[in-house]
């Protein structure tokens, strides 16, 4: 049977670094800067989830969440506040508050933060996705609008992230920021 796994305080919020159960406000959890990315929570300590990637993600107006690509695994994504333009096989949707979008695996997609205030989103995907992760980073017309497309495919996120990275501290954990997250 599994156990709790203790928190650990570090200077940027609260992890679990082993095995087990724990519970976590996201608040006092560590955040990471994505610089033109925006901010986001992923709830892990040293050790990744080993099924479920779960990310916490305000974005500005504006702000893309990633690089518009595909991969080989199913996600979701789910707007809680804001709004926000998906980006989907190259074809541009609006999402609201309380909109969810099923991506299954081989769509290709990106979110960008629209609308007058920051969009709050989670985003949940499936882990396990091959070798190099099954990621491809695509140009796409839409996605190159806002910001959020690679100038030429690409497999290797860190070509596919250079740019947006190359501002950012090396470490990029911070703490949580009041007014991110609605009350």
């Amino acid at each position: 049977m599994p156990s709790e796994a203790p928190l650990r305080m570090t200077k940027n919020g609260l992890v679990a670094d082993v095995k087990g159960w724990f519970v976590v406000n996201a608040r006092e959890s560590r955040w990471r800067d994505g610089g033109p990315l925006g901010v986001y929570c992923t709830f892990e300590g040293k050790q990744r989830f080993p099924q479920l990637g779960i990310n916490l993600n305000v974005l500005e107006p504006g702000q893309p969440m990633a690089m518009y690509h595909r991969e080989n695994a199913q996600e979701g994504f789910l707007v809680i506040t804001g709004e926000c333009l998906l980006i989907v096989e190259g074809e541009e949707r609006r999402l609201a508050a309380w909109d969810f979008f099923h991506c299954p695996p081989g769509t290709e997609h990106v979110l960008v933060g629209s609308g007058n205030a920051p969009a709050v989103v989670l985003a949940v995907g499936a882990r396990g996705r091959g070798v190099g992760g099954g990621i491809v980073y695509r140009a796409c017309e839409a996605a190159a609008r806002h910001g959020a497309s690679v100038e030429s495919e690409t497999k290797d996120f860190r070509e596919a992230y250079a740019e947006a990275y190359a501002g950012l501290p090396r470490s990029k954990w911070i703490k949580y920021s009041a007014g991110w997250l609605p009350d």
